[in-house]
Order: C-alpha cells, then structure tokens, then sequence
C-alpha cells in the first residue's frame, strides 16, 4: 500500500478533502492531510484565494513543503488545485518519491527547476473547461509534463467546474470525482 502526502486546495482542508483521504485510507493507503491554512477553511473559492494572497502564496507553499519533513522518502505527493504546487515541487525535487497526482492544476516543470524526474510516475486530472486548469493555461503544462514523463497519463472531464472533486462544495461533481476516485485508487496500487 502506499503512503500519501495529501495537500488541500484554497479553500482550505474541508470536510470534503477529509472524507476523500478517509475513501483512500479504507482502501488500506496511509494519508497524510497537513492543514497549511493553520485550520481556517472557507465557503467560498474568492475566501480562500484571499486568505492565501495575504498569508503569502509562496508561503502556503513552503508550509506544505515542510509538511514533508519527518515523513518516509518515499510518498506518493497527491495536491488539489493550490495544493498542486508542493505536490509537485516535491515529486520533482524531493529524492525518492513514488508518484505524483495533481488534481485542477499543473505547472511547466521548469518552474521547479528542471524536467519531470524519470522515476516518477505521474497522473493529472481537470475538466476541459474549467476556467483555472483549462483557462490560464494549467492544462498545456499537463500535456507538456506527460509528453516528458516516462509514466505519465492526463485525464480530461467534460465540464467547467473547478474543485469538482470536493464532495462539500457546491462545484461536486458525482460522477467524474467517482471517475477521478477510482483511477487514482488504481494508480496507489500499482
């Protein structure tokens, strides 16, 4: 089973986000959920995006990134949305890593540096017309990634919904979060 590294979205570690790392612990994986927020979550997308503005956007960062600290080597990085950014910084940067899932949003991997490391399979998730990861460009970057990873696979849903993954937000989406569900449930077993 593997052991997962679990970063929230802006909107913060909702009940939503709990209840997602409780279906992959019943699936018998070890979840890690830091609350980078320091335990705020909030209603709306706009809430959370200006918590993070003020906190400091790298800062949010770096508090995930430290949330690595003390744990094995070996994790799979799994972020939603904001939450991407120390998922994926850590899959390309942090020796050992056993995958990476990025959820809502992606980034060049140059941003990190260099290119996607060989070793590390990687699965990316977002709707085709989702104003973040389709809009601002978040889905160009996953294609790129993909192209460049040896294990790579991108997975595109019909809809303009953002945080459709969240079972405690009005963007919830049913039956691509059980599609999203059960890939990465067969992507932890491998």
């Amino acid at each position: 089973m593997a052991e997962v590294l679990l970063f929230h979205h802006a909107q913060g570690l909702t009940e939503g986000l709990r209840a997602f790392a409780d279906r992959l612990r019943q699936a018998g994986h070890t979840v890690h959920t830091p609350d980078s927020y320091d335990g705020n979550a909030f209603a709306t997308l706009d809430e959370g995006l200006a918590y993070a503005r003020e906190t400091g956007f790298g800062e949010v960062m770096e508090r995930g990134v430290r949330a690595a600290d003390g744990l094995p080597a070996e994790l799979v990085y799994l972020g939603f949305s904001l939450g991407v950014m120390p998922a994926q910084r850590l899959a390309q940067t942090r020796p050992g890593a056993r995958g990476a899932v990025l959820l809502e949003s992606c980034v060049p991997p140059s941003e990190f540096g260099g290119t996607w490391p060989a070793a590390v399979p990687v699965q990316i998730h977002g709707m085709d017309a989702d104003p973040f990861f389709a809009g601002e460009g978040d889905i160009d970057a996953a294609r790129e990634l993909v192209k460049e990873a040896a294990d790579g696979e991108l997975f595109v849903y019909p809809g303009d919904r953002h945080l459709f993954t969240d079972s405690s937000l009005p963007t919830y989406d049913t039956e691509a979060a059980t599609l999203v569900t059960d890939r990465i449930l067969a992507f932890l077993a491998r």
